[in-house]
């Protein structure tokens, strides 16, 4: 486990390295524009199992995603025009669209065909989403069915024993806490709240 302080190094050294861990199969704790998130290459089936194990997470449930542009969403996910329209009105930030999911995206990371993906609006968390060039995992960092830590090192407590399963960790001092991102599914054709959050249903128009 290695620690990188954001207040000691660029934000762009900081993500190559979590760049390269990425690449390498490894699991890195990062912070979002929400809350801390636990990032592996979302394409990469063995990195996959490793971040499902540290969370004791299901392995039917679906993990959401990170890209650095609509036109890298739109490699991974089917765009249709009312989810475009939101995608453009409201990202970067706290929303993550549920969308069909192409076919070469691993099935553990979707739920019936299906891929959760954002842009987040936050330095380290777009910068690594460019040097990565590829989509990484945003699922929230703690165990299953436990709230959310608000600091890098409370992740590392609250992990216990297996925070040596998390391969880099970049802190960034404490996360606002509260509100997760707001997610909208449009799999269906219409778009449909999944869960509210630091976004509206007025702010969405909804």
């Amino acid at each position: 486990m290695r620690i990188r302080r954001l207040r000691d190094i660029s934000t762009d050294a900081a993500a190559l390295e979590a760049a390269e861990v990425l690449r390498a199969g490894g699991i890195v704790l990062f912070p979002t524009d929400t809350l801390y998130g636990l990032a592996v290459d979302a394409l990469n089936e063995e990195a996959l199992a490793r971040l499902k194990v540290l969370k004791g997470r299901e392995k039917k449930k679906p993990v959401s995603v990170i890209v650095p542009s609509l036109a890298d969403m739109e490699e991974h996910v089917l765009l249709p025009p009312e989810a475009r329209r939101i995608a453009e009105a409201h990202l970067p930030g706290a929303l993550t669209l549920v969308l069909p999911a192409r076919a070469h995206v691993p099935e553990s990371v979707t739920l019936n065909g299906a891929l959760g993906v954002r842009i987040p609006d936050d330095p380290f968390a777009l910068a690594l989403a460019r040097a990565f060039a590829g989509p990484f995992t945003a699922t929230s960092a703690n165990k299953a069915g436990h709230v959310t830590p608000i600091s890098a090192m409370d992740v590392i407590t609250h992990f216990g024993p297996d925070a040596i399963g998390i391969d880099l960790i970049i802190d960034d001092g404490e996360r606002a806490g509260g509100n997760p991102s707001t997610v909208v599914t449009f799999v269906d054709g219409v778009p449909y709240i999944i869960r509210e959050g630091v976004l509206s249903r007025e702010t969405l128009g909804f």
